[in-house]
Parts: C-alpha cells; structure tokens; sequence
C-alpha cells in the first residue's frame, strides 16, 4: 500500500518567496487574506495551516527590510480567529521558546486546543540573537549551547501543565455542587531555567497535548525534533539531501522508544504550474526574477559580504573587495549565522563557473522550486518523492497572498486523491487524527 501524503500551507507573509509587488497579491495582514488561504487548505483537506513568527522587524543598514513591510501579527491570535471559520483544519503556530514563558504559552496553546476542538499545534523555535532580545525586558540572547536547553525544558514544563488536569476532571454535578475532582491543575516545576509552582486555569485539550513541531536542523535539533517533535519543518526541499536527512532523523527515533510513524518530516516546497512543461518553466522564470528584485538581491549579498553595496550594479559581477566579517549591515536574518567568508568564497567560484551576475547567483543559491510542470507532473513528483522516502509529505509556500494555493488545490490535489495517495476528505476531527499520531499520555497520574 503506498504511503499517504500529508500537506500543509503556509501563510505566504514575510518570506523570501512572497512576491508582493504581483498586481494578484493582496493583504498581507487583512483577516480577509487568512481566511482566504485557511478555508482554501480546508477545502483541498490539507492537515493544517501554519504561520510563522518573527519577533523583531528585520533591518538593512538601519531600514525595516522591504518583505517586513506589512509588519508581522502575531500567530496564536490569528489562529484562534480562524477556529470560527474553519471546522477540520489544523492550527499551527511558531511560538519562540526563548522569550516566552512556560505558564503562558502552554495556556494559551491549550485554550486554542479547546476553541478549535483539537486542531492546535505548536512549532517551537529559538532565538539566537540579541538584536531580537532587545524587544524583551531580559534582552540579550542565550548562547547556542542553551537555545535548546531552554526549548526542552519550556516544552517539559508545558507538557506537565497539560498533564496537571486529569481527562475527567470536570464533573459538573449539579446535585452535589461538584465541578472538578480536587487537585486537577496543581503543579510544580523546577530545572535550571524555570522554578514555578501553582494552579494551571486551564484542562486539558481535545488532543491532550497540542502537536509538537520542530524545525532545527543542527545535530542538537534533529535529536531534539526525534526525541519530542511529532512533526519536522524541513528545510530539505531537494530528494536527495531531503532523503538523507529523513533516514538520518527517523533513525534516532528508536533511542526514545518511538516509531517511525510517530514522527512526521514536511519539508518546506514551492512549486509552480503550466498547461505545459514550456509554460511552467518559464513563469518559474519569471517568478524567480520577481521574488528577487534588483534591490533584493543587494540586499542579500549585503548581509554576507557586511558592506555597503548600493553602488555596485545588481546584473553586474560579484563585488571584487573583500567581505567585512564583522557584525555586518543586516540584522534579524537568520541565514547570516555561521562562515560568512566561506559562502563568499563558493559564491564567487560558483559565478565564474557559470557567469553569474550578482541577481543571477542571488536566484541560484535561494532557488526553492523543485516541482514545476504540468499538474499531472507535480502530482507525479511529489508522490515520487514521498514514497522514496524524501519525506511523508510537504509545507507549500505559495508564493501569492492569499490566492496562490488555489491552482494547487484545484489542479494538483485531484490527482493525487486519483493516485489514492491523498484523502478525499478527513476521517478524524482532530490534528492528530489527520497526521496518524497516536495520543499523548492521558491524564498526570500516567505522567507519574
């Protein structure tokens, strides 16, 4: 039997594959423009919708950077709204670890749980720099020995808020006065970051815990993804480096006593389509060029080489000086971590092979349309890829706000229900029924 494809749809706001100079691009902020692309995954049965989070507007040499235009909402508020206008459709929102506190964020996870009847997720991420810590009253940053400590026991602590409420706590038995069996929402918790103790307001959520994503690619992550995540937002949207890093992720899994299946890896795709293969490559092409703008593609070498690069000519070569590796001119990005020297150096090897220009390199290296074709096409690539084990299915990021996931919905999703690779409507009412996740532990006494 072949393996069945999971899908979810990313909001497409402040992402480097957004075009939102397109004339069809629309609000980005609009509570019309969620509800559009939400009931549009909805309707194709996708597993959930996502959104993420950005904690600080990011900047170049002191200037909010173009695609933060709209600015950035925040995700559990959002989600909640789209409770009311959707029924099946999963919630997921990027909620940071590392500036949030345990109490709060499991609260308002579980009351999100609660308004959508089990469709709430939780995709938990770090920070890693102090130019975000700025917004907070601790400011500064944890070093990256301590992002994942903290993400870890964050979770441990939500986790044993959820559990603090016993399945069937509520008794609301009118004839005696009683309403909840004594002790639900006691807790205590205390490790080297958090030492908290009290009543948590609120029981347990349809699903008992939300789903619990992870998007960390480092060693540290992809054990953290395999020993506590039920899903995995890869980055990995090529088969070959996406299956090594399925194998790599789905063998830990045995170290925590989990199975294959416990563990879902999505990874972030684009894709575009055509009536023919001609067609659908050239409006690749040209989507490509949109989503980098001549000032765009300035601006990402910018980042790199940590100078001010205004002066040089976008369809011109690469900067001949050499990079600046200090603190650099862009700030709040997180692709500027790690050797920037070393990426200038295969950038600069990589345009004299290929005769790039600055914007010509800018498209190669953050090229993420994998899947261009005929509708037919795509279907067939996307199940190639899953039943070879690249992943278990795919976060599309369209690349229009907020009618760019229709044609997949319409065109692509049909063919793979047609393959019997795909379901034709839901069979369950929650997150984890759509995902074939088993429950979390039921109540704090199994806990214990």
């Amino acid at each position: 039997m072949p393996k069945q494809i999971h899908l979810a749809a990313h909001f497409p706001g402040v992402n480097n594959t957004t075009v939102w100079s397109d004339p069809a691009s629309k609000s980005q902020i609009d509570f019309a423009s969620f509800i559009h692309l939400a009931q549009t995954a909805e309707r194709g049965k996708f597993d959930f919708f996502f959104l993420a989070e950005g904690l600080r507007l990011r900047e170049l040499k002191g200037r909010i950077h173009d695609l933060d235009v709209v600015g950035r909402p925040e995700s559990l508020t959002v989600l909640s709204a789209l409770a009311g206008v959707t029924t099946r459709l999963g919630l997921a929102a990027t909620v940071n670890s590392t500036f949030n506190e345990p109490y709060e964020l499991a609260r308002r996870l579980a009351t999100l749980d609660h308004l959508s009847d089990g469709r709430a997720a939780w995709n938990v991420v770090t920070s890693w720099d102090a130019f975000t810590g700025e917004n907070f009253r601790r400011g500064g940053y944890l070093a990256q020995e301590d992002r994942y400590s903290r993400a870890k026991s964050t979770l441990r602590a939500a986790r044993e808020l959820w559990d603090s409420w016993d399945d069937d706590a509520i008794l609301a038995d009118r004839s005696t006065g009683e309403f909840v069996r004594p002790g639900q929402g006691e807790f205590r918790y205390s490790d080297e970051h958090f030492d908290i103790e009290g009543r948590f307001t609120t029981p347990r959520g349809p699903q008992g815990h939300p789903v619990i994503i992870q998007a960390g690619n480092s060693d540290e992550g992809r054990e953290f993804a395999a020993s506590d995540a039920d899903v995995i937002f890869s980055s990995y949207s090529k088969f070959e480096e996406a299956r090594l890093f399925y194998k790599d992720v789905k063998d830990r899994l045995a170290k925590y006593r989990r199975k294959h299946e416990d563990l879902k890896i999505l990874p972030a795709t684009t894709y575009v389509l055509g009536d023919t293969e001609e067609e659908a490559a050239e409006r690749a092409a040209q989507i490509r060029r949109a989503q980098v703008s001549p000032q765009t593609a300035i601006a990402f070498v910018e980042g790199f080489w940590g100078r001010d690069l205004s002066a040089y000519d976008p369809d011109g070569p690469l900067p001949d000086l050499e990079p600046d590796l200090g603190e650099g001119v862009s700030q709040g990005r997180a692709q500027f971590r790690g050797d920037r020297g070393a990426v200038v150096r295969e950038w600069r090897r990589l345009a004299e092979e290929k005769g790039f220009s600055i914007r010509e390199l800018v498209i190669e290296v953050t090229g993420r349309q994998p899947f261009i074709g005929t509708p037919r096409t795509v279907a067939d690539q996307l199940d190639d890829f899953v039943q070879n084990d690249g992943s278990d299915g795919f976060i599309l990021v369209p690349h229009l706000t907020p009618g760019g996931l229709d044609d997949f919905v319409d065109q692509v999703v049909p063919l793979l229900q047609e393959k019997g690779v795909f379901r034709t409507d839901y069979t369950g009412p929650t997150l984890r029924d759509h995902l074939g996740l088993t429950a979390p532990r039921t109540s704090r006494k199994e806990a214990r």
